[in-house]
């Protein structure tokens, strides 16, 4: 005992030697296993810029910018393969859109993560990475609600929001996931569109994702705002995520697709799609006016309100007198929008019968009231639509468009009569998507002219109300 008292108080006076060299041992097998692993997974060092200020007090570009070349997620091991890599090159705040499933938060999570551990003198899972010393690194994601607090999840959303906006600087980085989806939608956007207009104001780098698509039709006060999305790709006929960071903006939810896959029942889904139709028709026609509240939507009604504010001046007049309202644009662009969502389906469906070779991406040509077909149309198989008087319409299919539409407006009151077409391969092609036309539009609510489409009824027309409904984008 007295020998082991005698050890004590000699090495009580090394005892914060022999601390700080078990920190410092614990520290260097930690670095050691950081790097080691790090180089297996080649991740790499980030190149760490300062900020700095000019003498009127702005910002320099170079020092605001974050590039991560070739960025992976960090739960991923790129030595095995499976992940996929990213290039974000940022100087401003992002509003990144996609659909679900398409790797948005992985993105902001990876973005969070590389910029954390970057800072802190660590490797990075990238090819190569250039990292501003940020004041602070900021990420929302999905809020839950906490009744122990008497709060919403929305009240949590808006709770921590206003920490963030509060403590942003221009130091920062700002990661944001999905923003105000808590909230019913139009509101909700605003919400959005001004935290947008804030975090730019600021001059933060950062991301904002988002579903709700009205945040680019609000007319935002932003400066430095680039719009991101993450990109999509026809496989067999199905739109896939491709989880690659690309510009613009994506307005492809993949809702449907996403239910189906986790078990949502077959006929849910297929309401869904119906109900999701007649809400994009609608707004096709009538955008300006969709927010009147009516328990029925009718394309006539819909055209009618849609010409209340039209003047005397914007009435045209077929050669017999039926008056032509200026309105004809509208319904040309509700049936263009509707015909173009039909006959992408049909596409698709014909693809994965073996019928056609390739998804033809489907375009919606019109044919205006003084306008002759291109001579592209010559020997072309397409079909056809023509806008008669009183709001109807005729489809055909062709292989002569320019001459059927001449023989169609040599009929009296029709000379100026204007037209939509879709170019398809083939003339089999062409008459199933004439007979799937002639028989869903009626469903849809509009008139058609077609004398003879009762021969058409057993030809094609198999469910297809329901089939049509997702716009291919």
């Amino acid at each position: 005992m007295e020998i082991l008292r005698g050890l004590s108080v000699e090495l009580q006076e090394k005892i914060n030697i022999l601390v700080f060299s078990s920190m410092l041992l614990i520290i260097a097998n930690a670095l050691f296993a950081h790097v080691s692993e790090g180089r297996r997974r080649k991740w790499v060092f980030p190149q760490l810029i300062e900020f700095h200020r000019f003498k009127d007090g702005e910002m320099s570009d170079m020092t605001r910018k974050m590039d991560l070349m070739g960025l992976s997620p960090y739960w991923f091991d790129v030595a095995k393969g499976g992940a996929v890599r990213n290039t974000i090159s940022m100087q401003s705040l992002f509003l990144l859109t996609g659909p679900n499933g398409g790797g948005k938060s992985s993105l902001l999570r990876s973005i969070c993560a590389a910029a954390l551990i970057g800072i802190c003198g660590l490797m990075v899972p990238a090819e190569s990475a250039m990292i501003p010393h940020f004041d602070s690194v900021m990420l929302h994601m999905k809020s839950y609600d906490s009744p122990a607090d008497g709060k919403s999840s929305f009240q949590i959303e808006m709770s921590e929001l206003r920490s963030l906006v509060c403590g942003a600087s221009p130091r920062s980085l700002v990661l944001i996931d999905e923003i105000c989806r808590g909230t019913e939608t139009v509101k909700g956007t605003c919400i959005a569109g001004s935290i947008v207009e804030t975090l730019d104001d600021i001059g933060c780098l950062g991301i904002v994702s988002t579903h709700l698509h009205g945040i680019f039709d609000l007319p935002l006060s932003t400066k430095n705002v680039i719009y991101k999305a993450m990109g999509t790709e026809v496989i067999n006929g199905r739109v896939k995520p491709t989880w690659k960071v690309r510009d613009g903006i994506c307005r492809e939810s993949l809702a449907f697709e996403t239910a189906q896959r986790e078990g949502i029942p077959e006929a849910i889904i297929r309401r869904a799609e119906e109900l999701y139709l007649s809400m994009d028709l609608k707004l096709a026609i009538f955008p300006e006016k969709s927010k009147r509240k009516t328990q029925h939507f009718n394309v006539d009604t819909a055209i009618e309100i849609s010409c209340e504010t039209q003047t005397s001046s914007e009435v045209e007049l077929f050669p017999s007198g039926t008056k032509m309202l200026s309105c004809t644009k509208t319904l040309l662009q509700g049936v263009e929008k509707v015909v173009t969502v039909i006959c992408q389906k049909k596409m698709i469906e014909l693809h994965k019968k073996k019928i056609s070779s390739k998804v033809s991406e489907v375009t919606c040509v019109s044919i205006g009231a003084r306008e002759q077909p291109p001579p592209s149309t010559i020997g072309i198989s397409s079909v056809y639509i023509m806008f008669r008087p009183g709001k109807r319409l005729y489809v055909g299919q062709t292989d002569d468009l320019a001459g059927r539409v001449r023989t169609h407006r040599l009929e009296e009151g029709l000379q100026n009569s204007p037209f939509l077409y879709v170019l398809v391969p083939g003339k089999s092609v062409a008459s199933e998507l004439e007979t799937l036309l002639i028989n869903q539009l009626p469903l849809l609510g509009f008139r058609l002219d077609n004398r003879a489409d009762g021969k058409h009824r057993n030809f094609g027309t198999a469910g297809l109300s329901a089939e049509a409904l997702s716009p291919h984008q």
